[in-house]
């Protein structure tokens, strides 16, 4: 059988071209397809956690529900030794939060002012990389106060000016103190860049009496995909019941829905896709079985069974699936390769998506040989199911019937 699909394929050399344009045209358009939508959800992902969410997060129990300084942190320095020595974290601080009211000479809005480690925060997030004017902070900044674009505006600052700060110390006791802008940030997140602004631990500490207290501790980890398992030995690691840690998963809610509605559309464009793929090549293949009815008789009558059929035209579309997979498979991989080291670029994509933490126009592939792998898997098996109406179609004749079909 297989011998005579051969035949068959270069005998029919224009119905089999046409199969094999097709199944090339439908492997390269799905795997390209399926790379770029992972790339978009991963580059989603990635944008949002570097700008200054933490892969996870550690927290009292009642904090993130209720707030407030009874349920902030405390033994700081022993947690953080404790998680140092997991070898899949990458980098691990502690940071202290709050919200006051900062004032300028003729203007004031609330803000969240954190204090952070200058040195471990250039690991964990994007703030050192989103400096636009000005400098970074250091463990020598003082009262320097590093602040998003957005707010900068909204205070009417110039660089160097001082602004007061009033707020509650980690005691209850009030807070005050004279700040000095000394660096501005845009990450691209307007939410972020109009409500954030950050001072060095060192100051801050002795200002709300934070000594080895913190809000929560984040952790940047080496392998994201790792996250939940990674997590759970987190929470073996620390055995303390007050203590909660949370992956992004939970922390970045809004984020996670918006790809599962991302996901859905996805999937439907995915089935909508199959379903054209596989009805191009199965009506195409049952044109040209409808013409070749009369051979198929022929060859019943001299003593093939419909088993034999079968094999025949599974053969035949397996030959022309492979060599059109085998040609686009490079191709589309390359396709992909190429892409997720240089992504494509939409201007204004960052602006429509800021609510999400977006902070960039690029749409990077996603370059996976196992994604790749099973994408050509679906087109074979589409191909394969495309030969089961022709076949009862022939089977619906009787071999004499057949053999006189015109």
């Amino acid at each position: 059988m297989f011998k005579l699909a051969i035949k068959n394929i270069l005998f029919y050399k224009g119905r089999s071209i046409t199969t094999s344009v097709l199944t090339f045209v439908s492997t390269m358009l799905f795997v390209v397809f399926v790379s770029m939508q992972d790339g978009s959800h991963n580059a989603m992902l990635e944008n949002s956690l570097k700008i200054y969410t933490g892969a996870i997060e550690i927290y009292h129990k009642e904090y993130r529900d209720v707030g407030g300084n009874e349920y902030l942190i405390q033994d700081v320095k022993t947690i953080i030794d404790k998680l140092s020595q997991i070898d899949a974290i990458e980098a691990v601080s502690a940071r202290y939060e709050t919200y006051g009211l900062l004032s300028s000479k003729g203007q004031s809005a609330a803000s969240m002012v954190a204090g952070i480690e200058p040195s471990k925060e250039r690991v964990l997030s994007s703030l050192y990389a989103a400096l636009r004017e000005g400098e970074f902070l250091s463990d020598t900044s003082g009262n320097c106060l590093y602040m998003g674009a957005e707010l900068v505006k909204k205070l009417r600052l110039k660089m160097g000016e001082e602004l007061a700060f009033v707020g509650s110390a980690s005691d209850n006791s009030f807070a005050a103190d004279i700040f000095k802008l000394c660096g501005v940030f845009k990450t691209g997140s307007f939410e972020f860049d109009s409500s954030s602004s950050f001072i060095s631990r060192s100051y801050f500490d002795k200002l709300m009496n934070g000594e080895n207290k913190a809000s929560y501790i984040p952790v940047k980890i080496k392998n994201l995909d790792e996250v939940d398992a990674l997590n759970s030995k987190i929470v073996e690691v620390l055995n303390d019941e007050e203590l909660e840690s949370l992956t992004w998963k939970t922390l970045m809610k809004t984020l996670v829905e918006a790809m599962e509605v991302d996901n859905i559309f996805g999937y439907i464009s995915l089935s909508l896709f199959f379903v054209v793929i596989f009805f191009v090549i199965m009506i195409y293949g049952f044109v040209n079985v409808s013409s070749r009815i009369k051979e198929f008789g022929v060859l019943r009558c001299i003593g093939l069974s419909k088993s034999n059929i079968f094999l025949l035209l599974f053969y035949e579309i397996f030959i022309l699936s492979s060599a059109a997979i085998v040609l686009a498979a490079p191709l589309a991989a390359s396709i992909c390769y190429y892409y997720s080291i240089n992504p494509i670029v939409i201007e204004g994509i960052a602006e429509m998506y800021k609510d999400y933490g977006i902070v960039s126009d690029e749409v990077p592939f996603d370059f996976n040989i196992f994604t790749i792998s099973w994408n050509l898997g679906v087109i074979y098996v589409l191909n394969f199911l495309s030969v089961i109406y022709p076949y009862m179609y022939i089977n619906s004749f009787k071999p004499i019937e057949a053999s006189r079909h015109v």
